[in-house]
């Protein structure tokens, strides 16, 4: 039976639950890619260029990890949520740069609301091209969606909760691909739990809402996952006691958002470029002079 490849980066941490859920309905077998580690990080670099984020790096090298060992890789294209709410190259170009590097068949579909290109129609495409009836495709994403929106839900309430907590608050403010990553975000998360800091996820808000708010800092910006983490920041913070901005060397939508945002906060934080060199000991000694501001070491 055909076998579905899934890369643990990138897109995977906006849909990969999606996916899952929408397979699994279907019983269609999928493999995603372990979790990331210096091969995989390593092998990704060697088909990336010099230009390409360290999670786009990473994801060609979760990309290269699934090539033998499936039929399908899956790789949406996504442009946008309407003409305001863009996304970075990435997301848009990432179905291309695999297509003409690797030689896998691809599951694709595209995101493009300002043409009415929608998740919906690109994974009941995606079940046709599998065999399935549009019908049982179309149960499929109905399944995978509302176990994913009953998921998320729970995770927005937990993580709201958090910003009620008697604990040192901290928002991290980053996107999922680099929070969750083993290799860029785990070990910043651990270091906080270690220390007894209550760690708010910038991702884990109601976007419907958060979208709106970043207009407070700026309303010329465009990117949607940059307003997202932009509008978490102005809704936590009133009950945060300093933001930590996380992003991937060189991504240009977070070079030129946070940088923005942090000439307008008067908030406490610190800004963690992190790229394929980096040393966790040198962010541990940020880290740990970080808090102890918050905490009125000196």
């Amino acid at each position: 039976m055909t076998k579905v490849g899934i890369a643990r980066g990138i897109f995977y941490y906006y849909y990969g639950d999606i996916w899952k859920n929408f397979f699994d309905y279907l019983k269609v077998p999928y493999i995603i890619s372990p979790n990331t580690n210096k091969e995989i990080m390593e092998n990704g670099m060697k088909y990336a260029n010099d230009e390409m984020c360290l999670a786009f790096k990473t994801y060609l090298g979760h990309v290269s990890y699934l090539i033998d060992k499936c039929d399908y890789l899956i790789i949406p294209r996504i442009d946008n949520y309407k003409l305001d709410n863009q996304t970075c190259t990435n997301f848009l170009s990432a179905y291309d740069i695999v297509k003409n590097t690797f030689d896998i068949k691809i599951l694709n579909y595209n995101i493009a609301l300002d043409k009415h290109q929608n998740l919906k129609q690109g994974l009941i495409n995606i079940g046709k091209q599998l065999g399935f009836s549009k019908e049982q495709s179309k149960k499929a994403y109905k399944y995978a969606v509302g176990l994913y929106k009953k998921d998320r839900a729970r995770d927005i309430t937990i993580n709201m909760g958090k910003l009620n907590s008697n604990k040192t608050k901290i928002l991290l403010l980053a996107h999922p691909y680099n929070t969750y990553d083993d290799l860029i975000g785990r070990d910043i998360i651990k270091y906080l739990n270690a220390n007894n800091i209550e760690v708010i996820f910038s991702d884990k808000f109601d976007d419907k809402i958060t979208n709106k708010l970043s207009e407070k800092i700026t309303k010329d910006l465009y990117f949607k996952y940059s307003k997202d983490n932009i509008g978490a920041l102005i809704y936590a913070k009133d009950k945060i006691d300093g933001v930590i901005f996380l992003s991937a060397f060189p991504c240009g939508p977070d070079s030129l958002t946070n940088e923005l945002v942090m000439r307008k906060i008067d908030i406490p934080h610190i800004n963690l470029v992190l790229d394929s060199n980096s040393s966790f000991t040198g962010i541990e000694t940020r880290l740990e002079s970080f808090i102890d501001m918050l905490k009125g070491g000196f």
